[in-house]
């Protein structure tokens, strides 16, 4: 399977949570209540990291998804980074996992950040053209319920 990889626009994202944009004028946008949280239990979580540089096309292997809480990026020193979501789907087993024939792609850039709604999966951030650093936040919790992993029975490709 092959997806084309679209800008990432706050429409096209919609399904899959939020994208927001770097203020274009001197001052401050808040953007605070669209990291959602379901646990008292829970703190913020604040992350860096840092990223080899990817090329497309790409091949997806791995997705994940964070059941209970929003996940945000924020695109620190990358000039684009790749986006990689799919709804769930319910398996023959009861198992849910990432329905990747309704998957889509996106290209963000340099000024964008996104935030993932609670339970939607996704591809782990890749920098494309040249390695790159993002901040994550997230609610966590000491139940170990935050991370789900699948790997993918067939890879995914995703080109431009």
């Amino acid at each position: 399977m092959t997806l084309i990889a679209a800008p990432l626009t706050e429409a096209a994202f919609a399904p899959f949570g939020r994208v927001v944009e770097a203020p274009a004028k001197a001052g401050r946008a808040y953007f605070g209540p669209l990291i959602e949280n379901s646990r008292p239990s829970a703190s913020l979580d604040f992350s860096l990291t840092h990223t080899a540089a990817s090329a497309l096309p790409f091949e997806a292997r791995v997705m994940e998804r964070h059941p209970l809480t929003a996940q945000a990026f924020l695109a620190l020193d990358v000039s684009r980074f790749l986006v990689i979501v799919a709804p769930g789907s319910a398996s023959a087993g009861g198992e849910e996992g990432p329905d990747m024939t309704r998957a889509r792609a996106f290209i963000g850039r340099q000024g964008q950040a996104l935030v993932y709604a609670p339970a939607v999966w996704h591809h782990g951030m890749i920098a494309l053209d040249h390695p790159g650093r993002f901040s994550i936040l997230m609610w966590c919790a000491p139940d170990g319920r935050d991370d789900e992993f699948v790997t993918l029975e067939t890879p995914v490709t995703v080109g431009a």
